[in-house]
């Protein structure tokens, strides 16, 4: 791809005003911004960084192009935990079959590059006029430092998708993508692998600082815990253990771990304990046949589901240990009798073995289920392997206690 073209995407309600002769038609709908008005100050950009947020769980070209759900369940298919039990109306299948992301001409192949550039440009919007904007100085910080983290989330996700991997203790020198800081519809040339990951870390120090002390409204906002899991992630893949220990406990304090009984739940509710970051899906926000539960849930009526409900490969399922709470969110019978009260499968339901009950949408009519994007069980697996590749093998030991203990 040699160009990236830029949507000004801020929230549903904007418009861009056009000039007219006469200045008594130039006025502006109640329910819309300019685009000169929308970066004068603080307010108006808070509701371009809102439709940040609403992006990613936003509906685009086909069912497979739901936001970072969709995007999410591609990756899942290319791996070897998840399993297809039929073809079902035919979603995800190109992918699961390793066909889409090898084709040029795939959209699989081409929505992430497009949507996580999005999500960059419409964060440079902010980056880059949050300073002059009127405003206080903690509303700057807390916008420029929440879109510092969507910059250097779209950029690691490109990096991972599109570039060749890190490898720890290289130059990697290898190609990368394009670091996009200003948004212009002028191809931009491929930096290296290294660059984009000193970007990436470059903008999630910053935004740590910025956040330092902000109390955001709720957890589709991001705060400082969650930029410092987003910078244990990252120091993860390049592998620098100490500092994605450190990062990753620092993120999760103040966290609690879901128990048993709430793992059993469906993971469909962003305002549990151990969710540091998620997008909190309301009825009239709902994707539909675009939303990550209408593929990926055991209990919602479509066709997708009804026809091919998402498995566990069975001999992954065989090492998880009958005393630990994920041995009963899958089926070996596909019955799922032990569904959670006000949860049920219709007579349509196929049943297949070993068929995961982990997400459970909102009701078998409605496809609802807020989205995951960190959790604290995250930053204890990150806590728990960086300190065994650091050698620190009881540390890692009681990191991961800490974290299967519970369930």
């Amino acid at each position: 791809m040699k160009k990236i073209i830029y949507s000004f995407i801020l929230a549903a309600t904007l418009i861009f005003s056009n000039s007219c002769s006469d200045d008594f038609l130039e006025t502006l709908p109640t329910d819309a911004i300019s685009d000169k008005a929308v970066v004068s100050t603080t307010a108006n950009l808070l509701i371009s960084l809102n439709g940040i947020h609403r992006l990613m769980y936003s509906q685009f070209a086909n069912q497979g192009e739901g936001g970072v759900g969709g995007i999410h369940i591609n990756i899942d298919m290319l791996g070897e935990d998840v399993v297809m039990t039929a073809t079902g109306n035919g979603w995800y299948n190109n992918t699961y079959k390793w066909l889409d992301h090898r084709n040029v001409n795939s959209a699989v192949a081409k929505y992430p590059y497009r949507y996580f550039y999005r999500i960059i440009a419409n964060a440079n919007t902010i980056i880059n006029n949050a300073a002059s904007a009127s405003g206080t100085e903690a509303e700057k910080n807390m916008l420029i430092g929440q879109a510092l983290v969507y910059r250097a989330f779209g950029h690691y996700e490109l990096v991972q998708l599109y570039g060749k991997r890190y490898v720890t203790g290289q130059t990697n020198s290898q190609p990368g993508v394009p670091i996009m800081l200003i948004n212009t519809t002028e191809g931009q040339p491929r930096a290296t692998v290294e660059e984009v990951y000193a970007q990436i870390n470059k903008d999630l120090d910053e935004a740590i600082t910025k956040l330092a002390g902000y109390k955001r409204p709720n957890k589709s906002h991001i705060d400082v815990s969650v930029a410092k899991g987003m910078k244990s992630r990252v120091a993860l893949t390049q592998g620098n253990y100490a500092v994605a220990a450190q990062l990753a406990a620092e993120a999760r304090t103040g966290y609690t771990l879901m128990d048993a009984t709430t793992y059993r739940l469906g993971f469909n509710d962003f305002t549990i304990g151990e969710w540091m970051w998620g997008s909190d899906i309301i009825s009239d926000q709902t994707l539909y046949f675009y939303d990550f539960f209408a593929y990926m849930s055991r209990n919602f009526s479509s066709t997708n589901i009804r026809g091919n409900p998402k498995a566990i490969n069975s001999t992954l399922y065989k090492l998880i240990p009958s005393t630990d709470v994920r041995s009963t969110i899958f089926d070996p019978t596909g019955q799922h009798a032990n569904l959670p009260p006000g949860y049920s499968l219709l007579s349509i339901h196929t049943k297949k073995p070993y068929t995961s009950q982990k997400f459970l949408a909102a009701s078998s009519s409605d496809s609802r289920g807020d989205l995951i994007h960190m959790r604290a069980s995250e930053m204890l697996l990150n806590e728990a392997e960086a300190k065994a590749r650091l050698g620190q093998d009881q540390a890692a030991a009681d990191a991961l206690f800490a974290l299967v203990s519970v369930r």
